[in-house]
């Protein structure tokens, strides 16, 4: 058994993790997850800056602090703090271990970056184009004696695949293993997302003011135990697990470059206090291709605030939009998105409370269109427009905007090296034995609970969810807890159903997928998000809030059940 713990799960994580992991108990291996799709735009835009960065420098002040340590105690560091530059960062670590006269083994991993293929592989013009490329160049590197493997674009579950590979000796077609691997790399790398973090019963939790970071005890058959530091904050639960399984996934299929993890066969049981044990996991060949991230930059985007106070809400919304569009005559923005949030209450006994906020949105490729003069616009209404005006904030200028989408090329198109600790390149042969990806059929439900007495309460009453962005759909994931409401959700809960309740899916294509083994039901909510996070196409532009307004949906609960 090995013990894989995690330190970030985002880019801006909890900065002493690092250090926490390290001397909170035994660890064999420490990862983090530094990437994200808006990231790569970030660090995209770093390097247009300075073709030295790229890559996420928290992680290089995190070792400055935590190399010595890691290496002293023997824990190999894995992670994808890499980005756009891995070669970069493992440069510049071998000058800081230099400097702090620590003799640690730097390895990167490389390939995934496809920017100057992109006319080549159709890509288009993008920014960024990076392939998610697997767990076996990090094996090689650790095989090799790596102290500290770092890469660019892998898949998050990567980083605890690859050392459970090396360590067990895997092969590419120990298919469960490796996919007992991905699922407890899955549950781990969004960090304490898997100890109560944004978990959706966190009234029942205690300790939650600074949970601790997870661990995975992996066994030689891929399954495994999450659990986390003794005297940490938070808590590991079936539920906690069972939410961060539902993160950001689609059907009973999650593939990978590596193994595609047939997410209907996992079965989860309470191992002891803060422990939950994964088994069962079943693995099928991966598909043929890799998904690439690419992002481009779309244009540029700017937006005021209106706060509206008091009486006539609705007339007073009505009158500025009329006076913006016709200060914006002359010179109007391609995109103008009007917003409004009544957030204000009747004979509120604040003013705060008395308020609604209405927010106008512009976008266009020329920055003049939507910069100071659009937004000086709107101030200079200031004493022409309805009562009580005011904005949240002063003028601004026009921000970039980023566009995502995501492309599939065939991964023998795509290099996969680990580049050694002595410098020797090592190509990764990419999958031999592949598998389309298809849909898994509805499995046959369960009997649907008998008519009785029921509650209009809201649905989080009883059920708990998880939603998240992949691109520009959303991702909404709801489970219960006991085999009755299972099978009273299940029935209940469909695509109309959800749309009803999420009117702003009405017209959306929507997919339910059923997971009974979890008690679960993920839906995939596709266009919601527009062309990704960094659009901004929506209020809550990574969906994250998405499952607990579907919480606070009233419906009538069967009072069994409560």
């Amino acid at each position: 058994m090995i013990r894989i713990g995690n330190a970030s799960g985002f880019y801006g994580d909890r900065f002493t993790a690092v250090h926490e992991m390290l001397t909170g108990g035994e660890l064999d291996y420490l990862t983090g997850d530094y990437l994200a799709e808006l990231t790569m735009l970030i660090l995209g835009r770093d390097l247009m800056k300075d073709p030295n960065r790229g890559y996420a420098k928290t992680f290089l002040r995190q070792m400055r602090e935590n190399l010595a340590l890691a290496v002293e105690k023997g824990v190999m560091v894995v992670v994808n703090a890499g980005g756009l530059n891995p070669a970069g960062l493992a440069d510049a670590l071998r000058e800081l271990a230099a400097d702090l006269d620590v003799d640690a083994r730097i390895a990167h991993v490389e390939g995934d970056d496809l920017r100057s293929r992109a006319d080549e592989l159709d890509l288009g013009r993008p920014l960024t184009a990076n392939a998610y490329l697997g767990a076996w160049g990090i094996a090689e590197c650790l095989r090799d004696g790596a102290d500290v493997v770092v890469t660019g674009r892998v898949t998050d579950a990567s980083l605890i695949v690859g050392p459970a590979a090396a360590h067990y000796g895997w092969g590419v077609e120990d298919y469960d293993a490796l996919a007992g691997a991905v699922v407890a790399g899955h549950v781990i790398e969004c960090g304490a997302q898997a100890t109560g973090g944004n978990y959706a019963f966190f009234t029942e939790l205690s300790a939650m003011d600074r949970p601790g970071f997870p661990i995975a005890e992996i066994d030689a058959d891929g399954s495994s135990v999450i659990t986390k530091h003794d005297s940490t904050g938070g808590a590991v639960t079936i539920g906690t697990v069972t939410a961060q399984l539902l993160y950001e996934i689609t059907g009973a299929r999650y593939a990978g470059p590596d193994v595609t993890a047939r997410f209907d066969t996992i079965q989860l049981t309470e191992d002891g206090a803060d422990r939950v044990r994964i088994s069962g996991v079943h693995g099928e060949p991966p598909p043929p291709e890799l998904k690439v991230c690419l992002n481009t930059l779309g244009g540029y985007r700017n937006a005021v605030t209106f706060v509206l106070t008091g009486l006539d809400i609705e007339a007073k919304a009505e009158l500025v939009k009329r006076q913006v569009h016709a200060a914006l005559t002359d010179h109007p923005p391609a995109e103008i998105n009007w917003t409004l949030a009544r957030t204000d209450a009747e004979d509120a006994p604040t003013e705060q409370q008395a308020s609604a906020l209405l927010q106008c949105a512009v976008k266009d490729v020329d920055a003049g269109k939507v910069g100071r003069p659009f937004s000086g616009a709107a101030i200079e209404l200031a004493l022409a427009s309805y009562p009580g005006f005011s904005v949240t904030a002063p003028p601004s200028d026009a921000s970039p905007y980023g566009v995502y989408r995501a492309a599939f090329v065939d991964a023998k198109a795509v290099p996969h090296v680990a580049v050694l600790p002595d410098g020797a390149r090592t190509d990764i042969a990419p999958a031999a034995s592949t598998q389309a990806l298809t849909e898994v059929a509805e499995p046959a439900l369960p009997e649907p609970l008998e008519p009785g007495p029921t509650r209009r309460l809201p649905l989080g009453t009883i059920a708990g969810a998880r939603s998240g962005d992949k691109g520009g759909n959303a991702n909404l994931g709801v489970w219960v807890r006991s085999e009755r409401a299972w099978r009273w959700l299940v029935h209940t809960l469909d695509v109309d159903e959800l749309r009803r309740l999420l009117p702003e899916t009405a017209e959306l294509p929507v997919t339910r997928h059923v997971l009974g083994n979890l008690w679960a039901l993920n839906f995939v909510i596709d266009d919601i998000l527009g062309q990704g996070v960094a659009s901004q196409a929506r209020f809550d532009p990574q969906a994250k809030g998405l499952g607990e307004w579907l919480r606070a949906r009233h419906v009538d609960i069967p009072e069994e059940l409560l």
